[in-house]
């Protein structure tokens, strides 16, 4: 019988350095990362190059040294590339750990792991970006069905050099979140956020979606707070998203979140008209 390849279609593979680390700095303070006795995570997607899977292990090591990191793709001559780049990695000639416990594989959202082992976190980013929104929640379950027990799958997308980045995090049992991270410096508007919003969410930022009313009163919120802007733009933000919070929406998270240009709010303030898991 054949075997059945990779679950995907190849994506454009759009890679750079450095471009993952707001969602990479979040990762690192999940508790599952923490807790787990298998802290293997997987990069799915990784694109042209497997530079984000390496950053991605070098700042997750911070707070759990013993992580391993996969990259994994579903175009075989990015993994060719992938594992050269592993060989000068190894070599000592890179900015990276020659034993930086990182290794690279073909597949897509079947996530395969040797010895059928299960991650507890995957990181799929930019992605989905590239599908038709119907296929999103065929993904997240095929994704989150190879989690360990208390895994998370965080997928979202961002701007090619990383100053704008959004991501939900799914478990088995649905997304529960949205975070939003923008680089502060010069934000005019958070709503810039939205075309760079994740597959399931960005054709709905439009009159009667609760993801346009979030961006709406966010960018109002930023406005009330410009006399704040005199004291720099993170104590601006800071002053938004507890404007956010104290006009109802459920934020997640603290001021030590916050003042990185973050804002989490619970899946169920952004969820689309029509949304089902099941």
């Amino acid at each position: 019988m054949a075997t059945r390849g990779p679950i995907g279609t190849v994506t454009r593979g759009t890679t750079n350095t450095n471009r993952l680390r707001r969602v990479d700095r979040w990762i690192a303070t999940l508790p599952v990362l923490r807790s787990t006795a298998d802290p293997l995570v997987v990069d799915l997607g990784y694109g042209a190059s497997g530079v984000t899977a390496l950053e991605l292990q070098q700042r997750l090591a911070r707070t759990r040294p013993d992580v391993r990191v996969l990259g994994l793709e579903i175009e075989p001559g990015r993994v060719r590339t992938a594992l050269d780049q592993l060989g000068e990695v190894r070599a000592g000639t890179t900015p990276f750990a020659p034993d930086a416990r990182v290794d690279f594989a073909l597949g897509g959202f079947e996530v395969p792991v040797p010895g059928g082992l299960r991650p507890a976190i995957i990181r799929s980013f930019n992605v989905l970006r590239q599908y038709e929104e119907a296929e999103v929640v065929g993904a997240w379950h095929r994704m989150t069905a190879r989690l360990q027990p208390g895994g998370l799958l965080v997928e979202g997308t961002c701007d090619e050099i990383g100053r704008i980045s959004s991501w939900v995090d799914v478990a088995a049992d649905g997304p529960r979140h949205l975070t939003i991270s923008l680089r502060l410096d010069g934000l005019e508007a958070p709503s810039i956020v939205a075309e760079r919003l994740p597959k399931v969410l960005i054709h709905r930022n439009i009159d009667g979606e609760r993801v346009h009313g979030l961006l709406a009163e966010l960018d109002r919120q930023w406005r009330h707070a410009s006399p704040l802007a005199a004291y720099g733009p993170t104590q601006r933000w800071i002053a938004s998203v507890q404007g956010l919070r104290a006009a109802g929406w459920p934020v997640r998270a603290g001021r030590t979140r916050w003042k990185l240009g973050e804002v989490t709010v619970d899946w169920s303030a952004v969820e689309p008209r029509g949304f089902a898991w099941g």
